[in-house]
């Protein structure tokens, strides 16, 4: 199969899908997207592994501890079901071991999503930093790059790498400034843009700064689904709408960005039968 994108972050894992998962991954296929699916806790890990070892190529796993679930945190049905409420009631210890062995998995290739979060649980920042720190360790010592969420805390979750990170990192879902992309820039780290991108100018700025090597594509799905597919569930083939946009506020050719965002991903996470 000739995969001639990537959705780097993608929750096809998620209880969203649960109805129609593979015809999902079908369409994915289809249109020629391979995805990483991106665990948030240890159930969705466990899954996003599941998944990855029923395809033979292009699904790919990340596995972690999203610091919103670090505690009593926000419910999001389409993540975790029904029975979601049971576990956001009481949060999640991390467990090093019970990730470690996820995360030696062949198909997993970052550990995460991990990070920081102070829009919702702002008032838990000391117990998040504890689990972050957890999980860069983690990827440090399995040698996996990072799957960074990072909200309204760069300049905290740059502290904590700065000190502790031994591998690269990717921001997911970048929603900040030049200013605020420079220093993870500086530390080698990539950047990655939703579909927000197609109906928002917020992030043009950033997009022309970064270096194309630096930049990858992703849907987060089953969220922001891109114009002209917004307000429907995402979904992983729509990735290419992503990368359209990102050519054209570019202004570059749009075969040498889709080239280039496919190359970056393949590097960063050691991609295999690709």
């Amino acid at each position: 199969m000739n995969y001639r994108y990537i959705d780097i972050h993608s929750h096809t894992n998620f209880a969203a899908f649960e109805k129609d998962r593979e015809e999902v991954i079908k369409r994915a296929r289809e249109a020629g997207v391979a995805l990483i699916n991106v665990g948030t806790q240890k159930d969705t890990s466990q899954k996003a592994v599941e998944i990855a070892e029923q395809h033979e190529s292009g699904v790919y796993a990340a596995v972690g501890l999203h610091p919103i679930h670090t505690a009593k945190s926000f419910y999001d049905e389409d993540e975790l079901g029904e029975g979601g409420k049971d576990f956001t009631s009481r949060g999640e210890q991390f467990d090093y071991n019970y990730y470690k062995k996820l995360a030696l998995h062949s198909k997993v290739v970052a550990i995460g999503e991990c990070g920081l979060d102070f829009y919702r649980v702002e008032n838990l920042k000391e117990n998040q930093g504890d689990v972050f720190r957890k999980q860069i360790e983690l990827a440090n010592e399995v040698k996996k790059p990072l799957m960074l969420h990072i909200r309204q805390a760069y300049k905290e979750a740059y502290e904590i790498l700065k000190n502790s990170a031994k591998v690269a990192g990717n921001v997911h879902f970048f929603a900040g400034t030049v200013e605020e992309a420079k220093p993870f820039l500086n530390m080698g780290f990539s950047f990655s843009f939703t579909g927000v991108i197609t109906f928002t100018h917020d992030y043009d700025e950033v997009v022309r700064y970064l270096p194309l090597e630096r930049i990858m594509s992703e849907t987060d799905c089953p969220y922001v689904a891109p114009v002209p597919h917004r307000g429907k569930r995402n979904e992983p083939a729509y990735v290419v709408e992503v990368v359209k946009k990102i050519a054209e506020i570019r202004n570059e050719d749009f075969e040498r960005v889709r080239a280039q965002l496919i190359k970056n991903a393949v590097q960063f996470f050691g991609l295999q039968r690709f």
